[in-house]
């Protein structure tokens, strides 16, 4: 499946839903194809997307198209990761809030127990969580620098 059919297909698939939580699959989908064919990859890059498209089967019709789709989402944008370093808007900010807050809590835990507890684990989310925002900022920012931000 080609890079225009695979879009094509949700442009379809897109207008055929009544489904609010299916259009949105749908519109990150033609989203993330729209901007696949903007960036500068090589033809052998091309093909090697063409055939994970072909491998994620995205014109079969499953019972639930929102979980099936999602789910090849998912995958797609793994594989666009793993094989061209290619993530999406916010990928390492999200990343540094959720790592931010879990060591936060150990942190809270640990360090500040001489506040009372709620207090620390509360104190120590929030700097985990500003640790984690500020370094996600800056890797987003060289991503988006070096073009690897679908």
């Amino acid at each position: 499946m080609t890079l225009q059919e695979a879009y094509n297909l949700f442009e379809r698939l897109k207008t055929k839903t009544t489904n609010k939580a299916e259009r949105k699959v749908y519109e990150k989908f033609t989203r993330v194809l729209s901007k696949l064919t903007r960036t500068g990859l090589s033809e052998e890059e091309i093909q090697s997307i063409e055939v994970e498209l072909d491998r994620l089967n995205l014109d079969s019709t499953s019972g639930n198209s929102k979980k099936y789709h999602q789910k090849a989402l998912r995958n797609f944008e793994k594989y666009l990761k793993d094989t061209f370093s290619l993530i999406s808007k916010g990928y390492y900010t999200n990343l540094g809030i959720g790592l931010g807050s879990s060591f936060g809590i150990l942190l809270g835990i640990v360090i500040l127990s001489s506040f009372e507890r709620s207090l620390g684990i509360a104190y120590g989310i929030s700097f985990g969580m500003l640790i984690g925002l500020i370094i996600g900022r800056s890797m987003d920012g060289k991503a988006a620098a070096e073009g690897k931000v679908l």
